[in-house]
């Protein structure tokens, strides 16, 4: 039995497509060469196009051939990717006459495009280069315009070649054929169909394909999955369908997808709210803004009692039809395992290998949930936290386990949101738990829960870096290893140029990664590349996007620049933001206190401190009180600070607060509760590589100096050095603050003063101030200017040591006059300059 579905225009045979579904094929599915969506059913596609003579266009020793979309040099074709391609297909066209970057864009992406198109050019002018082996400043070829575009200026020459020849048996009629009485209308037809059949049959048994096996899609191809149609009338099946069908395509390293954030971008950007349902038309929408080759839709219908899904996969520029599959299930419950099939199956149809498909084919229900009602609420929580924040998904989150306690990445991702908003003792409980349970993941998932559980639960970056470098050579084009070493794991051991180059691939793969922009302006702060920073999140607004790390960022690149005015406008912007109210009245205490407005320091301190209570993050709270407690200690007000220390240890116990709390107290003379917190925080957490090579040195440091050993103080942070340029904390508005960043070069400072070793002193304080990119508004920052004063007087470079004391001085003139540590200065360079011969 053969049916036929005929789409064309209607003017002739030539001008036709016909696709002929074989039924009933045991004979084609047996020999194992196609993967048919049902055992009794094969699909074999015969295309027929006119073909028309096309001119061979030559230059050089170079053939640039439209017949096969191919350029070759001197009969061998060369390698060159799409975009590329085409920008030189475009300057082919108007050899001799340029060609602006703005007809390039409008050719290849359209008037609308939204994407990082300079860059893109740039690259395939580029690759055009290296494939030509043009040089840019003597071009044989591609020459360059300046503040215009580009020319192709090479001499060529037109050959027309003849029709290329189809196998006989697909071969048309020939023209003659009407005078020769041959069959016409219907009976052509069908005499050219069977005979497509028969030769599609033919190939099938003799072992090869070639319709079929053709790859759709490359692996440098990006797709964008719609919603489902659903018309079962069921509500569970929406969102979830979508969510489960990017999970499994998510186990492919060949597939790679257009990313939550990236399309809640293009759907602000098409003023259309962040809940749009994805339909198929907006799906197009959003798969040719952001440069797609593909948009899959699917759906769901109920037949009696049994369920049918379908999956088409459309090129969205084209219209074209890639792929496309039709599965049923017998019931609801199977509707999972039917997805599945249907997305391996998909895999398969646009060119990935069976290999890959068998080695990284985790069934949906061990992938995520065997439960529809917990896989849609998981499926809300994403969602919910692209378009409101990662609060907003902790309750849908919740829900998810609720109905499913075995959900794996339902943990995963509630660790994630709760790392989010700084609760990390939450983050690091959920994170386990998704440890624990794993094996009931996909592939990639695994790698995602092992690199959180090596970052969040035992803070070893080693393995985390062992961990990602696994990922990657897995899944060549996931984001999230990049991402991570860029944000934690490069910055954490002070390696800033890697942290850079991380952030740029991590970029470079998905330009819509929100986080990874304030990952790299400020590891580019770090290494104070102002100007590199500011354009990295001047590129992130042009993206159209926005986190409440952006505001922070550009706060305190203003106050480095001392920019007054700049900083005043980002805290008017912040404060119209949802959730960036304590990060910025944090980092306004932080700022304030940096010039010695205590008083002022403390209000901002508890309105941020204020503000996470509200919310309910207590870790957040906690580590804003020990910041508080640092800052006090430091000034020399040892009651406020013990008193804010105690405060923050009752609130919680994470990390990063037990360092801060520790400091504090060891600062303020409580050497006793200063011990207990750095034994236990050793004691827990004996991975940790912050805290074995960082927190527990310094702090053990600052404990030796307290009992008069500053010798054993330097000796305890030999350890430290490799990991001194690193920042101390994950995430937050004190990350970006650079809270806690050089305490061990601070504190070796102080052992050499106390050692009354002058030089060695002040060699320490001058690495602080030559890196404000790192310590940024730290108090340590300014208190640097002090110490280096001291230890210059120790060395007897009195000159010197005035001019530092003035440093600080000057940097503390508006200061609250009642602060210990500005008093003992005062009286300090009083002395100073009373020992100073006169002019």
């Amino acid at each position: 039995m053969v049916q036929f579905e005929q789409a064309g225009n209607g003017e002739g045979l030539e001008n036709r497509v016909f696709t002929c579904i074989v039924l009933y094929s045991e004979l084609a599915e047996q020999s194992g060469l196609i993967d048919c969506p049902r055992r009794d059913r094969i699909t074999a596609a015969w295309v027929e196009n006119p073909i028309v003579a096309e001119d061979l266009v030559r230059f050089d020793e170079f053939e640039l051939d439209p017949r096969v979309y191919q350029l070759r040099r001197s009969g061998r074709t060369l390698k060159l990717e799409r975009i590329p391609m085409e920008v030189l297909f475009l300057l082919m066209e108007r050899r001799g006459q340029v060609v602006t970057r703005e007809e390039i864009i409008e050719k290849l992406w359209g008037k609308d495009v939204f994407l990082d198109t300079d860059n893109a050019i740039n690259t395939a002018i580029r690759k055009i280069r290296q494939v030509l082996k043009d040089d840019p400043e003597q071009p044989r070829f591609i020459q360059t315009v300046t503040g215009r575009g580009y020319r192709f200026i090479g001499q060529t020459s037109e050959v027309v070649v003849p029709p290329a020849q189809a196998p006989a048996q697909l071969q048309p009629a020939s023209s003659s054929r009407a005078t020769t009485g041959a069959p016409t209308g219907i009976g052509k037809r069908w005499k050219v169909i069977v005979a497509a059949i028969v030769a599609v049959l033919a190939l099938s048994v003799g072992g090869y394909f070639y319709l079929h096996r053709t790859p759709k899609l490359t692996d440098k191809d990006t797709i964008v999955v719609a919603d489902f149609n659903n018309t079962t009338g069921d509500s569970v099946f929406d969102g979830t369908l979508r969510q489960g069908l990017a999970v499994q395509l998510e186990q492919s390293p060949f597939l790679s997808l257009i990313s939550e954030e990236g399309t809640q971008q293009v759907l602000r950007l098409m003023g259309k709210p962040a809940d749009t349902r994805l339909t198929p038309e907006i799906a197009r929408e959003i798969c040719v803004r952001t440069a797609s080759a593909a948009v899959l839709d699917g759906s769901i219908a109920s037949l009696g009692s049994q369920y049918v899904l379908g999956l088409r996969a459309e090129d969205c520029r084209t219209g074209d039809v890639l792929a496309e599959e039709q599965v049923q299930a017998a019931r609801k419950e199977d509707v999972l395992n039917a997805l599945g099939q249907i997305a391996s199956k998909f895999r398969t149809r646009v060119g990935e290998s069976l290999i890959t498909v068998k080695k990284h084919d985790t069934p949906l229900a061990q992938a995520t949930t065997p439960s529809l009602e917990a896989l849609k609420a998981y499926s809300a929580g994403w969602k919910a936290s692209f378009s409101t924040g990662s609060a907003a998904a902790i309750p849908f989150l919740k829900r998810a386990i609720e109905i499913d306690p075995n959900f794996a990445s339902a943990y995963a991702a509630l660790g994630r949101m709760y790392g989010d908003i700084g609760e990390s003792v939450l983050s690091a409980m959920n994170t386990s738990k998704a440890y624990e349970l794993r094996d009931r993941a996909s592939d990639q998932e695994k790698f995602f829960i092992t690199l959180s559980y090596d970052l969040q639960v035992t803070g070893n970056l080693e393995k985390g870096q062992q961990t990602c470098a696994l990922w990657v050579q897995a899944y060549p084009r996931a984001w999230e290893p990049h991402g991570l070493l860029s944000g934690d794991i490069y910055v954490a051991r002070g390696k800033r140029e890697e942290s850079v180059e991380e952030g740029k691939i991590a970029l470079g793969i998905d330009p819509d990664f929100s986080i990874g922009y304030a990952n790299l302006a400020a590891s580019y702060m770090a290494l104070e590349h102002m100007d590199e920073a500011e354009n990295t999140l001047r590129r992130a607004s042009e993206r159209k996007l926005e986190i409440p790390d952006f505001f922070v960022l550009r706060y305190v690149i203003a106050f480095l620049k001392g920019d007054k005015v700049g900083m005043e406008d980002e805290v008017a912007l912040a404060r119209e933001q949802r959730g960036t109210d304590d990060w910025m009245s944090n980092s306004e205490g932080f700022v304030l206190a940096y010039s010695g407005h205590l008083e002022a320091a403390r209000k901002m301190s508890r309105l941020a401190a204020d503000l996470a209570r509200q919310t309910e993050r207590r870790d957040t709270e906690a580590l804003y009180e020990a910041d508080a407690a640092v800052r006090e200690a430091l000034f020399g007000n040892v009651s406020a600070a013990r008193q804010r220390a105690v405060h923050a240890l009752e609130l919680s116990m994470s990390r990063d607060v037990a360092y801060g709390v520790g400091v504090a107290l060891a600062l303020s003379g409580d050497s006793s509760r200063s011990q207990g917190v750095t034994e236990d925080l050793s004691r827990r957490l004996p991975e940790d590589t912050r805290v074995q090579f960082t927190y527990a040195p310094t702090l053990r440091a600052l404990l030796a100096l307290r009992h008069g050993q500053p010798s054993k103080a330097v000796e305890l942070l030999q350890t430290t050095i490799p990991y001194e340029l690193g920042s101390p904390t994950t995430g937050g508005s004190e990350f970006l603050l650079g809270a806690g960043s050089l305490y061990t070069v601070y504190v070796r400072g102080l052992a050499y003063l106390a050692a009354h070793q002058g030089a060695e002193a002040a060699g320490e304080f001058q690495k602080i101030l030559d890196h404000r990119g790192i310590v940024i508004s730290d108090p340590i920052g300014a208190l640097a200017h002090l110490q280096l004063g001291r230890a210059y007087a120790l060395s007897g470079d009195n000159s010197k040591a005035k001019s530092a004391y003035q440093d600080f001085l000057t940097l503390w003139k508006d200061a609250d006059p009642d602060i210990p540590i500005l008093r003992q200065a005062q009286a300090e360079y009083a002395n100073l300059t009373k020992a100073l011969p006169r002019s």
